[in-house]
């Protein structure tokens, strides 16, 4: 990066990531007159919106050393003194956790200090975290090798899912793979093994059931303590059984939810946004934590309908801003709208939503991930963008299968993030 002279006289964000996550921090800012520059390794939704001042390449597969210097360097090079990073994907977030101190001295950072996000970052660490505080969790194991899986006493379908993603995979990009036999199960162990370490192969009940019965909490936090929240049900997704991504997310009304969120953040002392995922597993009721997630969210712009603007209020809060204590409004919507079609479609074709309640889904009051009347743009490129990455992961997918199998071209759509 060549050397500028400093150019910055208002504090303002780096965003870090791609499409509607950052899109919606950079239009929470943008709105509220913040300057915004967005870092991304390739063009996107979030990349269009007029609420960007400045884009720059982000070497999302660079060493982390390199990373951490990229950050330094627009530091130094262009006089961001205060300015404010937004993290958006697990690994950006985890990048600015494990520099706390080098990035503190420099920027205000919305992510906390690696102690704390490690328990969002490890799903193992997420299991352990529930098991201490009496949190219902699924089933789960995590075999030393290929013998001690061969004995294990599970039921079926399980679920293979990584513990950490440091990196591309099949696995890590596809969150979960399904096994309904044993055979299966040391078959795709097999397949996981010889791309992920074994000892980040987790192995966990599928819980029955849909979007329907998985719910968030979401929140802003201090010391543990909700400043912001909201809790939602993530109605529709895609696969429709683990999804990838949500598609169709409603505010609720949850106490049970609120009840098992609080307890898990103050056990570990939490400052910062973060999500809570659970699902109901219907065979007893039980509320079982599937997730964590120490950074902003896919739906988070639901909470500005709602009430809470997570990222601005967050940045009012990073600038010593009193947050008093707000609840997310009940029955606010959000789409995914190009995702949601097949995700309603496949709804409808197995009998789960009727036609009708579709419909309804666009009652207001409702939010809309990419469509903005005041930030038109990404919505003109949502799809065609879509298309491109959709097609540029199916073809690299292709070639990095070892066993020369194609990709199908709907698990390259889900892959694609959106």
């Amino acid at each position: 990066m060549a050397r500028q002279r400093a150019v910055s006289t208002v504090e303002g964000a780096i965003v870090i990531g791609r499409d509607y996550g950052a899109l919606g921090v950079i239009r929470s800012l943008g709105r509220h007159d913040v300057p915004v520059w967005h870092l991304e390794e390739s063009a996107s939704t979030a990349t269009t919106s007029r609420f960007v001042d400045r884009r720059f390449p982000w070497p999302a597969d660079a060493l982390e050393e390199h990373q951490l210097g990229y950050l330094l360097d627009l530091h130094r090079d262009y006089g961001l003194a205060g300015w404010t990073i937004f993290p958006t994907s697990d690994e950006s977030a985890a990048l600015v956790a494990r520099h706390h101190d080098a990035l503190g001295e420099r920027f205000l950072l919305t992510t906390p200090p690696w102690d704390a996000m490690r328990w969002a970052y490890d799903k193992r660490l997420t299991h352990d975290l529930a098991s201490e505080t009496g949190v219902a969790f699924p089933l789960t194991h995590i075999p030393r090798d290929r013998d001690e899986l061969a004995t294990l006493d599970c039921p079926f379908p399980m679920i293979l899912k990584p513990a950490v993603k440091p990196e591309w995979s099949r696995l890590t990009t596809a969150k979960a793979w399904r096994v309904d036999t044993r055979d299966e199960l040391i078959a795709r162990y097999d397949e996981a093994t010889a791309i992920v370490p074994a000892d980040e192969i987790m192995i966990q009940e599928l819980i029955p059931g849909g979007g329907e019965s998985q719910f968030s909490f979401a929140a802003l936090c201090e010391n543990g303590r909700p400043l912001a929240w909201a809790v939602a049900r993530r109605t529709r997704q895609l696969p429709l059984d683990f999804g990838r991504f949500s598609t169709f997310v409603e505010t609720i009304d949850h106490p049970a939810v609120e009840e098992l969120s609080r307890r898990l953040l103050t056990a570990i002392g939490y400052t910062g946004l973060i999500e809570l995922e659970y699902k109901q597993d219907p065979r007893n009721g039980a509320y079982k934590l599937l997730d964590l997630n120490g950074r902003i969210w896919a739906w988070h712009t639901l909470g500005r309908r709602a009430g809470v603007d997570f990222s601005y209020l967050q940045w009012q809060h990073l600038h010593g801003e009193s947050i008093p204590e707000t609840r997310a409004r009940y029955g606010v919507r959000w789409m995914r709208g190009l995702t949601d079609v097949p995700a309603a479609t496949q709804a409808i074709w197995n009998g789960t939503l009727r036609p009708l309640a579709y419909l309804g889904s666009f009652r207001p009051p409702i939010e809309f991930a990419i469509f903005a009347p005041d930030d038109p743009l990404p919505a003109v490129v949502d799809a065609p963008l879509l298309l491109k990455r959709t097609v540029s992961r199916f073809w690299r997918g292709r070639q990095r299968l070892a066993s020369g199998k194609a990709l199908g071209i709907a698990a390259a759509f889900c892959r694609a993030g959106l």
